[in-house]
């Protein structure tokens, strides 16, 4: 009678060991899953939700990256454009283009008060 528990445990560990119980669905009926199925269950969820969250904070990672990338270009061009405009609002800048367009204006004689 010992003999055939023995060799009933035998098999039992042979079947653990075989990958062709584990892929055929024999590891399903094991008592350790059948226990346990509603923690690996949560598990599941947890890790497929992990990987969610993780996929979403990279998306909007890569976001932020190109929208500061874009800030710089446009901060660029800003400063660009307002010392472009500095110089060009100068007195004799404007007298050059005043002569240049013929235009007729001539510039005060006396100081504002």
């Amino acid at each position: 009678m010992e003999e055939t528990k023995q060799r009933k445990k035998v098999k039992k560990k042979e079947k653990r060991l075989s990958i062709l119980y584990v892929l055929g669905g024999g590891i399903l009926t094991e008592d350790f899953i059948i226990r346990h199925t509603r923690m690996i269950v949560l598990v599941v969820v947890l890790i497929f939700f992990f990987i969610g969250n993780r996929y979403t904070c990279m998306q909007k990672l890569r976001e932020i990256d190109r929208l500061q990338q874009q800030l710089r270009d446009v901060r660029f061009e800003a400063l660009s454009i307002s010392s472009e405009l500095t110089g060009n609002s100068r007195q004799s800048q404007i007298e050059l283009l005043v002569q240049e367009q013929g235009i007729d204006l001539e510039g005060a004689k006396t100081p504002p008060l």
